[in-house]
């Protein structure tokens, strides 16, 4: 079974290729804008939604501000010439400024016949060339009754616990302390600008940031997979509630630390390198698996399905244990666990009964 994939490569090109790049990728935003004032249009002159739309009533599309936005090619419309691939512009560009194609170096590590789309993205001042490419399926020898619980947090970034009696912490506080460099040099910067003000300098500090977590994105989904492979582990439970970080009440400085931190990302890289390697990938709501505990077997409701005191009473509710501290819990027997290892194990039992 084949895939897809996505590679991004940092282009560094000439003047006259930047000036290439950033004129096609300004025609894409003008072409955007094209775009949305045909929507405008034809939804005030006939009142109209396109149907697609009609489910729930959409505010009109702002137009987009003097930028730039991303470039598409098709694999077939891309040539390979002497090792360099070949970005064609079209017969009017020829005509305006003698060109009909610039060209970008063929990354080394892929097979040029396995590429299907080729995209060009401008952010924060530099350009990157984005590879969609196709995978084949690696068979690996794995167990599907051995399964993972996947909790995340910020300190303990994903602390995995598995049936099989493994279990991995990723540490989370370089990346808290990524974060929390970025945001000082950023409001030591904007300290007495107008709101919006940007510049260079801001544009390669966030570039900067988010290379880095990228980096630790990878890193961290290699580090679950690789541990998955070598104990012959063949089922992932990630524990996930749709958008938690837009409710999240933990105080100002924790809040930003939870919301910068790219854990929706690590959940899809995980999900990726799964596909890739026939590992059973499985995303569940984690509502209370922090307060429950896995050694006394307590109750884990679905959220919103806790039930009042005295109906939980009536059915034999079970919370018997406790979080005493960050990072420590107490169970009914006065055992002392990992507060982190114990939501993981919660997160697995939610789906796995065996």
């Amino acid at each position: 079974m084949s895939s897809y994939a996505c590679q991004q490569v940092l282009l560094k090109p000439n003047t006259d290729t930047r000036a290439i790049l950033e004129f096609i990728c300004m025609e894409s935003s003008k072409l955007a804008n094209c775009g949305i004032y045909l929507a405008r249009q034809l939804y005030l002159k006939t009142g109209q939604i396109p149907n697609k739309a009609k489910l729930h009533q959409p505010k009109l599309p702002k137009y987009r501000k003097k930028s730039l936005k991303l470039v598409t090619f098709p694999g077939a419309d891309v040539k390979l010439k002497d090792g360099q691939l070949r970005f064609p512009l079209g017969s009017k560009v020829k005509a305006w400024f003698g060109i009909d194609a610039f060209y970008l170096p063929m990354p080394s590590n892929l097979k040029f016949q396995d590429i299907r789309e080729f995209r060009i993205l401008p952010r924060n001042q530099e350009f990157y060339l984005e590879l969609v490419y196709k995978t084949e399926t690696v068979p690996i020898d794995v167990d599907f009754d051995k399964a993972v619980g996947i909790d995340h947090g910020i300190d303990n970034w994903l602390t995995c616990v598995s049936n099989v009696g493994t279990s991995l912490i990723i540490d989370g506080r370089h990346l808290k302390s990524l974060n929390q460099c970025y945001n000082k040099r950023v409001a030591t910067i904007k300290e007495g600008k107008a709101q919006g003000f940007w510049c260079k300098l801001l544009a390669r500090l966030t570039e900067k940031c988010n290379r880095q977590m990228h980096d630790a994105v990878n890193k961290a989904a290699r580090l679950v997979i690789n541990h998955c492979l070598e104990n012959k582990i063949g089922t992932v439970v990630f524990g996930w509630n749709p958008n938690q970080k837009d409710g999240a009440d933990m105080g100002a400085r924790a809040n930003q630390q939870f919301v910068q931190i790219p854990t929706a990302r690590v959940k899809e890289r995980i999900k990726q390198l799964c596909e890739q390697y026939g590992l059973k990938f499985v995303e569940t709501e984690e509502s209370y698996t922090s307060k429950a505990s896995f050694v006394d077997g307590d109750t884990l409701p679905a959220i919103g399905e806790r039930p009042a005191p005295q109906v939980a009473q009536a059915i034999g509710w079970r919370e018997s244990g406790k979080r005493v501290k960050r990072g420590l819990y107490r169970t009914a027997q006065n055992l002392y666990i990992n507060a982190d290892g114990n939501g993981a194990a919660n997160i697995l039992r939610k789906v796995w009964a065996h």
